[in-house]
């Protein structure tokens, strides 16, 4: 393992793969804030403290919630998947170059990802930089086929 942390491009996925990991943890304190700041539960438990006045207006959605809960829910379905494939692709030995392009590209579209869903930028802007994130992600995906492929 103390090998493995010498390699360059093993590095350089742990930095990546760390920082879009942080990326998507904060999304739930971000969620927390939305839901405190407008005033939307969507648990019982959340809201027992609470008139029975109060109780009714607080556990409701709210569209600002809704879209941080969105935004979030994305993240686990594209950097899960950039984590595992990355390393993949790390595993198989690819420049050093190459491998940051993929690493700083996929980081970068996903904070692009985020600013454009929770700040509401207009289309394409979220589209854009989901499809960036995704494509670096299946070219690592073809990388590591193209390897190591055995039918």
């Amino acid at each position: 393992m103390v090998k493995l942390m010498d390699d360059e491009v093993f590095r350089a996925f742990t930095t990546y793969a760390a920082v879009v990991i942080v990326k998507m943890l904060l999304m739930a304190p971000m969620t927390a804030f939305y839901r405190f700041s407008r005033g939307a539960f969507a648990n019982e438990e959340d809201v027992a403290s609470k008139s029975a006045e109060e109780r009714k207006k607080q556990l409701r959605t709210h569209p600002d919630v809704e879209r941080v809960r969105r935004c979030h829910q994305n993240d686990l379905e594209n950097i899960v998947p950039f984590v595992v494939i990355a390393l993949l692709y790390t595993l198989t030995g690819p420049s050093l170059s190459s491998a940051l392009l993929h690493f700083r590209v996929f980081a970068g579209s996903r904070i692009f990802h985020t600013l454009s869903y929770v700040c509401a930028l207009p289309q394409p802007c979220r589209a854009l930089s989901w499809m960036t994130g995704m494509l670096c992600t299946l070219s690592m995906a073809y990388g590591v086929l193209g390897s190591v492929l055995v039918l």
